[in-house]
């Protein structure tokens, strides 16, 4: 049989480039901003001896700041699409570092902070996730898992900015980082396009010219969801996504704030805290990805349920862990990991399967906001517990039963037919 010599390679979905230049912006912004914090706090201390408590303020800010901004970003990416918003992002970034090297007084380091929230407000989580799902349906689970792994490895950038600090100081560090944002995220966010339909494209590559009706002979789009933000606010289906996910920003948030404190209390030493701590955030890399390809094969709601089991297993894990039992760390990080990292990259699959990708942008911002009350609740009622009783223990139990409450939730989220009513084409 004679060879094809005018056989090509087939080319690559241009929305795994945008999955891919995503990735890497979320790897490097929340390295910087987000697990790369804790790296500044002594030497901020040493600097201008700040109490940890005003140093820590500043990251309740960015919370709190993220918020309240959500929703607005939310809307914004629909309407201006997702690279307007990374491009300005990059650039607010870049400038709140800047003046964070230059911090001279707590006044300018929560100024300076307040700016870099804003910047990542429009540069991380609502404006990434939306221009990953704005090009796939069918593997929306797969592409959105790939691309908040960036997260996940993230933890890897923390060592390399201690190096950073030690070899210069916090200040030239800042810069570099700066530096490092303008010459890294500006180029990628230029990689990515707004909807796969501007260009000819379905979502997960699909040529709309090869979408036919049953004679073959015109093209035919198929129907697709499209709920209305306003509309979606008054669902059911909303309210339940959205308080399971609470549930687990209460949780989440609590225990990575607390996991280092905790374990110091059960004479675990810091060298090996520090160690599980980082290794939390890789071992979510696993749930990152494989439950989002197994949200793409079966009831999203059945496998964010199981998700929540398995935190609500680990937290088990970690109230019952101690000097005597330091093995239940190992199936805390497993459990725990695995199932936090896996409704990460859910909350993004089962938003665009309920209620389509037309006001993705808008509806994921509100939930978000949502999710930001469970942050800033969440690490002081577990310090509070720990202040009165000398143990975490108690805490984490409670919290495991806020899972299982999860759970429910999660699972009696009304289907998507009970969603899925025609749309007002009036609303945003």
């Amino acid at each position: 049989m004679p060879w094809n010599l005018t056989w090509k390679p087939r080319r690559v979905f241009y929305g795994w480039w945008i999955v891919v230049a995503c990735f890497f912006i979320s790897l490097y912004t929340g390295g910087v901003v987000f697990y790369g914090f804790t790296a500044f706090f002594e030497p901020l201390a040493d600097k201008f001896h700040w109490s940890y408590a005003q140093i820590s303020f500043a990251a309740s800010l960015r919370g709190m700041e993220a918020g309240l901004l959500a929703p607005l970003v939310g809307i914004l990416v629909d309407r201006w699409g997702s690279r307007r918003l990374l491009v300005s992002g990059t650039i607010i970034s870049t400038l709140g570092l800047i003046l964070l090297s230059r911090t001279a007084s707590l006044a300018m380091f929560y100024g300076a902070f307040l700016l870099l929230a804003v910047g990542m407000s429009i540069c991380s989580s609502t404006v990434l996730m939306t221009a990953v799902a704005n090009w796939f349906n069918k593997k929306i689970g797969i592409a959105t898992g790939i691309m908040v792994s960036g997260y996940g490895f993230s933890g890897l950038l923390v060592p390399l900015i201690v190096r950073l600090i030690d070899t210069y100081d916090w200040q030239k560090a800042l810069t570099i980082l700066a530096v490092g944002m303008l010459a890294l995220c500006l180029p990628l966010s230029l990689v990515v396009r707004h909807k796969p339909e501007q260009y000819g494209y379905q979502p997960d590559g699909e040529v709309e010219g090869n979408l036919t009706s049953g004679d073959n002979s015109a093209p035919v789009k198929p129907a697709e969801l499209n709920i209305g933000t306003r509309q979606a606010l008054k669902s059911r289906t909303f309210w339940h996504i959205a308080l399971s996910l609470l549930c687990q920003a209460v949780i989440v948030s609590a225990v990575v704030t607390h996991i280092m404190p905790y374990l110091t209390s059960i004479h675990v030493t810091r060298a090996s805290s520090s160690l599980i701590a980082s290794a939390l955030s890789l071992v979510s890399i696993s749930g990152r990805l494989g439950l989002g390809w197994l949200g793409d094969r079966f009831d999203k709601r059945r496998v964010i349920a199981s998700a929540f089991a398995m935190m609500c297993g680990g937290l088990v894990c970690l109230g019952f862990a101690s000097s005597e039992a330091i093995w239940a760390l190992t199936p805390f990080l497993i459990l725990f990991g695995i199932g936090y990292g896996g409704n990460n990259t859910l909350r993004a699959s089962v938003i665009s399967e309920f209620f389509g990708r037309g006001n993705f942008g808008a509806i994921h911002g509100f939930v978000l906001g949502i999710i930001a009350l469970g942050s800033i609740v969440g690490p002081p009622v577990a310090g509070w517990v720990f202040d009165n009783w000398g143990s975490y223990q108690p805490i984490w139990l409670v919290f495991a039963g806020l899972a299982v409450v999860a759970i429910l939730v999660a699972i009696t989220t009304p289907s998507v037919s009970s969603a899925a009513q025609p749309a007002d084409k009036t609303q945003p």
